[in-house]
């Protein structure tokens, strides 16, 4: 069964199509379940690249239209990829329980380092970054309100080679994983990025080898998210590629995430 759950809009402002493009075209690849996790607004702060705050409802109210429209054709479902900061954890809650979204996906590009400054994974100073990063992800699968870790391996994308600090931080997000349950996502779009030169060899900015090399030891679960930016990526050569990586490195990703719709609270 083809399915994923990572996917967005038009409306974060860096991605094409509407939602129904999407769908169709995941229709026409044979996808049968198909999760919506464009980038999410906060209320009090724009961190740029994201759905304006004040097309969120909307969003919401397309996606349970198209719900119905397409009933016998896919499953959809509604969800949004967000950062973790503590102070936001009543935001959280409200989303899920009453804008009843199906699942929050975690994407941590921004996230608060050990001193409380706020830090975008993109920019890191050292792979000391890494370890704050990574205990980032830890307290937000702490709190339950998270279903999926989107691209948890993105810290590797920084310019720096693989070294005890790398270790460390895959197993600080990889035993948070194991730990509480939530799925860590082997992102499709990582491989749209092609190789790159880093300091210890050519590779993809991620995913990583050595990190999930390091989950199929943990026996972690594992989804493939496409995070498509635009319709022909719900479904492309990535996917499964994406599969094929996996499998070589010992992991069998889940075909179906269970328990979505489940509302905290």
């Amino acid at each position: 069964m083809k399915a994923n759950y990572h996917t967005h809009t038009q409306r974060c402002l860096h991605a094409q199509g509407t939602e129904r493009e999407y769908i169709l075209e995941a229709i026409k690849a044979g996808v049968s379940v198909l999760g919506f996790s464009d980038h999410a607004p906060f209320p009090d702060h724009d961190f740029g690249l994201r759905m304006p705050y004040g097309e969120l409802q909307d969003y919401i109210t397309a996606i349970d239209r198209l719900t119905q429209e397409y009933i016998s054709d896919i499953i959809l479902y509604k969800g949004l990829e967000i950062e973790y900061m503590p102070k936001y954890q009543s935001y959280y809650e409200e989303l899920l329980v009453k804008e009843k979204l199906d699942y929050l996906l975690l994407g941590e590009h921004f996230y608060l380092d050990a001193h409380g400054e706020l830090r975008n994974i993109y920019f890191a100073r050292s792979t000391e970054d890494y370890l704050d990063y990574a205990r980032a992800v830890g307290a937000a699968v702490e709190t339950g309100c998270f279903r999926i870790v989107a691209h948890p391996d993105i810290f590797t994308l920084g310019k720096f080679p693989w070294d005890r600090n790398c270790d460390r931080a895959s197993e600080l997000i990889i035993d948070a994983a194991v730990r509480t349950g939530v799925i860590l996502e082997f992102n499709a779009n990582g491989l749209r990025r092609g190789i790159h030169d880093y300091p210890d060899g050519p590779r993809l900015m991620y995913p990583h080898q050595k990190f999930w090399e390091k989950a199929a030891k943990a026996g972690v679960p594992v989804v493939i998210g496409s995070d498509c930016h635009e319709p022909a990526q719900v479904w492309d050569s990535c996917m499964p590629a994406a599969r094929e990586m996996l499998q070589d490195w010992g992991i069998t990703p889940l075909e179906i995430v269970e328990g979505l719709g489940i509302k905290k609270g």
